[in-house]
């Protein structure tokens, strides 16, 4: 009888898991073509792959899409896929079953910061959290005393740094922070600690080396958060102690974009107008006037403090006054209330005699680094001091001609070598005394 030979049944090949558990358009990318664009390059290459890791697993663990850690194995370890060659090469250096365990644990990393931080699809969803700790730093008072103007001045500048990074992790040294600042590294330390000990900032990870900073974390304290809960659209609630008060007019705040856009210029040193002055000057309007009551209120300054600052502004041409109300100078004005004029700025430092005094502080801040890294250089190089060696056995115990042992306290000892003598005699007794040569 005839048969036939039925053809052996087709398989199907397996969905691979990124279809079948569905990324975003740039996350998919980046898992199948690598980091094209470099967002993820780090010192070296374990670094940049480590980070591009990161951002995958980051991108697995978001509410939805939350992948197995045997899906997160087979798309990078167990798949050519671009986005996995740190992954493959972990493999081959230290096993299967090492990637494996690496790769979970930091899939479980990424998912207690996606359930901490809420969901992050893309860049508008950080800078709409960027925008919140921006608004609620400009709705309140912060007092000059104490320190809480050089902190306002410190987060505006944090928040410029988290604009570019796209999130609320940013990475800064010391000295470059102050010089953005504009303030020396002492003050711009003192102003960490500050906020660091009231839930403003975390540190993530300290900086080390030549071209590492440090990692931080900016955030709005649980109190505050309570703070701007309770209180009413329009009204302030006085400060208990350790806490900050809201500012009472909504409308009238510090634009913490405009502060950090001048608070580093020499028009604005500790001799010129000061933070004070860069804070009032973010705080005017080219069309909409504020009187020095509305200012005080916005800065928490001194009544005659504002006085003598807003005099100074309007004598310089950075600032004019009209019935008793208070404008933006029309060089400054921009589509975004106020644009940084380099000209009229320096006009300003040269007639405070305060011109070049942020060059001589990035001169200064070169130099220490320099003289830190020359410093850091001769530790390692400088040759570690060499211990003589203790001589155990003292002159005299052996004839160095004929090798004789010349004191009998030595008798049973191999002293050949003067720097570690060994015992040869009999095993000592049960009563602890040397037991007799036969």
């Amino acid at each position: 009888m005839n048969t036939r030979t039925l053809p052996r049944a087709r398989r199907t090949p397996p969905v691979p898991v990124w279809e079948r558990r569905p990324l975003t358009r740039r996350s998919r990318r980046l898992l199948l073509e690598g980091d094209v664009e470099g967002w993820y390059a780090g010192r070296d290459d374990p670094d940049s792959g480590y980070r591009l890791t990161m951002a995958l697993a980051l991108a697995c663990s978001q509410p939805g899409r939350e992948w197995a850690p045997a899906d997160f194995h087979q798309a990078l370890i167990y798949t050519p896929t671009r986005g996995g060659w740190w992954a493959r090469r972990l493999r081959e250096r230290k096993g299967a079953q090492y990637a494996e365990n690496k790769l979970t644990a930091m899939l479980e990393k990424a998912r207690e910061f996606a359930a901490r931080n809420g969901t992050i699809t893309g860049r508008p969803d950080a800078l709409e959290q960027i925008n919140e700790v921006r608004h609620v730093v400009e709705h309140l008072a912060w007092p000059a005393r104490g320190g809480g103007a050089v902190d306002q001045k410190n987060i505006a500048a944090r928040l410029t740094l988290c604009e570019r990074a796209g999130g609320l992790e940013h990475t800064t040294a010391l000295r470059p922070h102050a010089e953005r600042m504009g303030c020396a590294k002492s003050t711009a330390e003192a102003s960490d600690k500050r906020l660091v000990d009231a839930g403003w900032l975390e540190l993530l990870e300290a900086g080390t080396g030549k071209n590492h900073g440090s990692r931080w974390r900016l955030k709005i304290p649980d109190h505050v958060a309570e703070l701007l809960a309770r209180a009413a659209p329009g009204h302030s609630l006085p400060p208990t102690p350790g806490e900050l008060a809201t500012v009472p007019d909504p409308h009238t705040f510090t634009d913490t974009a405009a502060l950090a856009s001048v608070m580093a210029h020499d028009a604005f040193h500790h001799f010129a107008h000061g933070t004070s002055g860069a804070r009032i000057l973010a705080c005017l309007d080219v069309t909409e006037g504020l009187e020095p009551t509305q200012l005080q209120q916005a800065t928490s300054l001194h009544r005659t403090t504002v006085a003598r600052r807003l005099d100074k502004l309007v004598a310089d041409g950075l600032a004019r006054e009209c019935e008793g109300r208070y404008y933006l100078a029309p060089d400054l004005a921009g589509p975004v209330r106020l644009q940084p004029d380099d000209q009229v700025l320096t006009e300003a430092a040269e007639q405070q005699g305060t011109a070049g005094l942020g060059e001589r502080r990035r001169a200064r801040h070169a130099r220490e680094r320099a003289n830190y890294q020359r410093w850091i250089a001769e530790r390692a190089t400088r040759a570690r001091p060499v211990r003589p060696r203790p001589v155990l056995v003292p002159e005299g115990v052996v004839d160095p001609d004929t090798g004789e042992l010349l004191d009998e306290r030595w008798r049973g000892w191999d002293v050949r070598d003067r720097y570690r003598p060994v015992w040869t005699g009999p095993a000592p007794t049960d009563n602890g005394e040397a037991g007799r040569a036969a």
